[in-house]
């Protein structure tokens, strides 16, 4: 069952574990990790040109400043083992009277291939619907992103439709393919609609 927005939004930045993976709240220290994780080659191709005045200040000021945003949920990726960061998984762009949000992710190298990619998008959407009371959650991908699709289909995002030739990147055009999930499908399959079992609930 999902519950009323809380009138604090998404001002309260929580911790979410899983079974491989810890969401945490970002500090400035993050900076230097993540500036590494943005500029690998994969994540570069599927999330749009960087800003051309990206500079490790910059990227200091920005995730130090994340647990201050009253209306959006930014947490970092991190190895439950180990520690080490992986990437972010992002709640954007929320719209309290229409209860719902976009949502947005990157994983870096070292977090591909392991499942934490899925365990992480289940963690926050999960949260997102059972603790934020969101209805709709959206997001929208370069339609080539064949590794991202997968991940989101295996969570319960359903395709709305396809915005054709809207990036023109390296000389060539790229569709983008729009998604979502809906609080009754969420509360059906719980981010698990073809019957995956894998624990990742959040404690």
């Amino acid at each position: 069952m999902t519950q009323e927005p809380q009138a604090t939004g998404f001002s309260v930045k929580p911790v979410l574990t899983g079974e491989k993976t810890v969401l945490r709240p970002f500090t400035g220290a993050d900076a230097d990790t993540m500036a590494e994780i943005i500029d690998d080659p994969e994540v570069r191709r599927f999330t749009g040109d960087s800003p051309s005045d990206l500079t490790l200040e910059s990227l200091r000021a920005w995730y130090g400043s994340r647990s201050a945003q009253p209306d959006r949920l930014d947490l970092a990726v991190t190895d439950r083992a180990t520690g080490e960061l992986l990437g972010e998984v992002v709640l954007h762009e929320w719209s309290p009277a229409h209860r719902s949000c976009t949502f947005r992710t990157l994983v870096g190298p070292a977090g591909r291939g392991r499942g934490i990619g899925t365990e992480a998008v289940r963690l926050i959407v999960g949260h997102g619907f059972e603790r934020l009371g969101l209805h709709r959650v959206a997001l929208d991908l370069f339609s080539h992103n064949h590794r991202a699709r997968h991940v989101y289909e295996k969570v319960g995002f359903v395709e709305e439709g396809v915005v054709r030739q809207s990036v023109l990147r390296d000389g060539q055009w790229h569709d983008e393919t729009l998604m979502s999930v809906l609080a009754p499908e969420w509360a059906e399959h719980r981010g698990r609609p073809n019957g995956d079992t894998t624990p990742s609930r959040a404690r």
